[in-house]
């Protein structure tokens, strides 16, 4: 199919879906890069404390507070 005609019926509200190969989809912005970071013992304990009252992990806690502190910071 030409970009013409997958434009069009794009356009024309068609579903598309058929024409894409959604195996090959990714999000870059999602993708995960392993870091290392050493945070002395009593934050490590701080974290599991927290991390169990909300009843997640410690790499979610970290994550969370992370990309919150993150969004503030933004333009």
């Amino acid at each position: 199919m030409k970009a013409s005609e997958f434009d069009e019926k794009f356009d024309a509200g068609e579903s598309i879906l058929d024409q894409l190969d959604l195996t090959k989809i990714r999000k870059p912005v999602l993708e995960q890069k392993r870091v290392n970071v050493d945070f002395p013992i009593w934050m490590i304990n701080a974290l599991d404390k927290e991390a169990k009252r909300l009843g997640v992990t410690r790499q979610s806690i970290i994550k969370i507070w992370l990309a919150e502190r993150l969004e503030k910071s933004s333009p």
